[in-house]
Order: C-alpha cells, then sequence, then structure tokens
C-alpha cells in the first residue's frame, strides 16, 4: 500500500492511494488536484549517505570506494513534498539533483545485524537530495551550506510498504530535467546496501520509528536553473516532482 501526508481543506490529514484516487482518513475520495502535498513522513533523524555508487564517486574524481559508509545528517527544515518548490540562491553557480532511494525505519533498532535489517524498515519513498556545490569544502563530509538549505530535499509522494517491494536492492532510478533523461541507475549499485547501512547505523546509535536513510545517488548530477521542472524516479517507489525558483518567488512565499 501506498501511504501519504496532505493537506486537504485547512487540515493535514494521512492518506493512501487507491484506484479511486487518493483516499482521506475519513473514507472521502480526493484528486491529486484538489491536495497539497507533504512530505510523507514527518522526519525525524535523517540519514543521508555520500558517495554510496562507485560511479558517482568517480564522476568526483575518487580514485577508491569509501571503506566505510560516509553519513552526515539533515535537519527537518529542508524537507518538502510533492509538486513542491526548491529554492535557489542567486550567488549559486551550479546546484544539482541527487535522485535517491529512502529507507523509513519502523521500529526501534539497535545492534541490528544486517540478516534481520529488513524486519526494522516500514517503506521506502523517494527522495531529491539538491546539493549547492559551490559551498562544499569537503566531500567527505558536506556542509550546512550544502546540504542543510530550506527547501532542499523534496521527498515522496507516498511511502510504499516494504512488502510492495520484492527487492529493494535492485530498483532503477531516473532524473528527468524538463522531460529529459539526465540522470539513470540502480540500487544494485551501491556500495552499502540497505542492510548494511541499518547494521552500521544502529551500532552506533539507535535508530527510531520515522528516521530516514538516504541511500546516496548513482552518476549523471547536473546543474538545474531557476525554472527547471526536475523528476526523480524510483521503480515501483514513486515519481517525485519538484520546481526551482528564484530569490523573488521564495521571499513571496
Amino acid at each position: 500500500m501506498r501511504h501519504a501526508r496532505i493537506a486537504y481543506n485547512g487540515l493535514i490529514q494521512h492518506a493512501v492511494e487507491t484506484k479511486e484516487g487518493i483516499k482521506l482518513e475519513d473514507g472521502r475520495i480526493v484528486n491529486e488536484s484538489q491536495v497539497t502535498w507533504l512530505p510523507p513522513v514527518e522526519p525525524k533523524t535523517v540519514f543521508t549517505l555520500g558517495l554510496n555508487y562507485a560511479d558517482h564517486a568517480a564522476e568526483l574524481s575518487f580514485k577508491e570506494a569509501p571503506k566505510e559508509p560516509l553519513v552526515f545528517l539533515k535537519g527537518p527544515n529542508t524537507f518538502i513534498g510533492h509538486l513542491g518548490e526548491t529554492y535557489r540562491p542567486s550567488d549559486v553557480t551550479f546546484m544539482h539533483y541527487e535522485c535517491e532511494l529512502a529507507v523509513v525505519i519502523g521500529k526501534t533498532a539497535k545492534n541490528v545485524k544486517k540478516e534481520e535489517a529488513y524486519d526494522y524498515v516500514r517503506g521506502y519513498t523517494v527522495a531529491n537530495d539538491y546539493a549547492l556545490r559551490d559551498y562544499l569544502e569537503n566531500y567527505y563530509r558536506p556542509n550546512l551550506r550544502v546540504k542543510n538549505r530550506d527547501t532542499c530535499t523534496p521527498i515522496g509522494p507516498w511511502v510504499v510498504d516494504k512488502e510492495d517491494i520484492e527487492d529493494p536492492m535492485n530498483l532503477q532510478l531516473t532524473t528527468y530535467v524538463n522531460g529529459e533523461i539526465t540522470q539513470q541507475g540502480s540500487t544494485a549499485d551501491m556500495i552499502f546496501s540497505v542492510p548494511q547501512l541499518i547494521e552500521y547505523l544502529s551500532g552506533l546509535m539507535t535508530l527510531n520509528p520515522g528516521d530516514i536513510i538516504l541511500t546516496g545517488t548513482p552518476k549523471g548530477s547536473v546543474d538545474t536553473k531557476v525554472g527547471d521542472e526536475v523528476i526523480t524516479e524510483v521503480e515501483g517507489v514513486g515519481r517525485l516532482v519538484n520546481t526551482i525558483v528564484g530569490e523573488k518567488t521564495f521571499q513571496s512565499i
């Protein structure tokens, strides 16, 4: 089943996808044009992986893959929903998308072995983790200005139950900019798999329901401009649409 959080008639509601449309908690059916999409999970602790695809690391001129996961944290201010607008600062010369499979934790996890890791997963969603490359000081530990800007991480539209994804480690990732394919890859090419990441992270700290792991992006990240429509898609999980806006639009919101 696919789950969403939406705003409808001034109220935030949980909803599910049906053949008839979006079904609200009170049983009403509405269509996409009637709702405002919110992040499908209220983000708590969000872990983000750097250089978790060998082809992306090579694209950035790294000769060797990381020996252990390169993890940094994101604040909840960065997240927006499907069909949202992401602000591009006027002084930035290179701002690129990152299509990612996002893993939503479903129950408390501590010192979990990778063989049992999927037992702690609630489901999966799509994330687009924009990077403001101008501010990058260190690929291994991106600073706040690169990865924690307001509106720079669209996520959604849905959380898909883990039971509905047969193999999360064999999903196609695709990005379109203004209708043109600019990025393609597969979760099969992750350096550290979903079970390995859960084992690693839960060995450092307790993971809680609602925590999210953004698992990294394959090669193909290109600059985006004001006005661009960016669609990030993960096979079987969803198609996330986002638009880049400039300073005047952002300040008027």
